[in-house]
Order: C-alpha cells, then structure tokens, then sequence
C-alpha cells in the first residue's frame, strides 16, 4: 500500500469562493510523478488555462527528481489535464461568458497511485469577503477555546 499524497492550496479558500470543484488527470513524466510521490511540488501560486480546447495547469512547481540521472524534468512547464469532454465544454462556456477562474486546489495521489489535480470553477473574493472569513475564523477559534476550557 503507497502513501498518499495530499498537497494543498491554501491561498485559493482565502483568496477564492469556490463555485464548483472537478477532478482531473494531469499528464506526467516519469520524474515527475516520482517527486509528487515524495510530497515536493507546490500548488500555491498556479492556475488553469485553456489552449484551443484543452485545459493546462499553468505555474505548477515540480521539484526535480533527485535520483533522475539524464531525463529530468523543467520543474515549471505546463502540464495538460485531463477531463470529459462535458467536463471541458462547460468549463469554458463558464470561463468566457462569466468571467471566472480556474484555480488547482489539491494535488493528491488516489488508491493505484496516479496523480489527480482538484479543481476549482473560482470567483474572485473582494476586500471585505475576506475580512469575513477572518473574523468567522478568529470567532471559531474563539468558540473552540472555550469549549475545550468547559470540558
């Protein structure tokens, strides 16, 4: 049994509301999904576009692969993912008519070991949004607190 991987973009929940979430299969070489595997990428600052009808994971970091002797990989190229054809239709309708992003917000590894990228159909957040989600966070760990005090 392999250990997943779970990597995670934090920035996207305080940056983005999610509207709508998909999994997709990311196209890799041999190195890199050797370093996914050992938990050295980096989700935090990507984002997906579309090129003619195919979607790309754009500013992905994949470490090199420190065992890889001649065939290592560029640690930032894009790399192609891969969803239905409906899948891929209705993300660009959405995309070009609305006006919204698509964002990676984890990068994990399922039960056979492949790597899948979740992504997110994102709304920017405006300056107050995220002033909420602040205080419903410093309240909630305010509540927490003193729930563990009573107990």
């Amino acid at each position: 049994m392999q250990k997943t991987v779970n990597i995670l973009n934090r920035k996207a929940r305080f940056e983005y509301e999610v509207l709508d979430k998909y999994t997709a299969g990311i196209v890799l070489a041999g190195s890199e999904i050797k370093s996914i595997r050992l938990g050295k990428a980096s989700i935090a600052e990507s984002f997906c576009e579309f090129q003619g009808h195919e979607l790309f994971a754009i500013n992905t970091n994949i470490e090199i692969y420190a065992y890889s002797r001649n065939f290592s990989h560029a640690p930032k190229t894009e790399r192609k993912l891969l969803l239905n054809k409906k899948e891929l239709k209705s993300l660009l309708r959405s995309v070009q008519n609305k006006g919204l992003a698509i964002i990676p917000l984890r990068l994990f590894t399922n039960d056979k070991g492949l790597a899948k990228l979740e992504i997110g159909l994102c709304r920017g957040k405006k300056n107050y949004d995220k002033r909420e989600t602040m205080k419903e966070r410093d309240t909630k760990r305010d509540l927490d607190r003193i729930k563990k005090a009573y107990k």
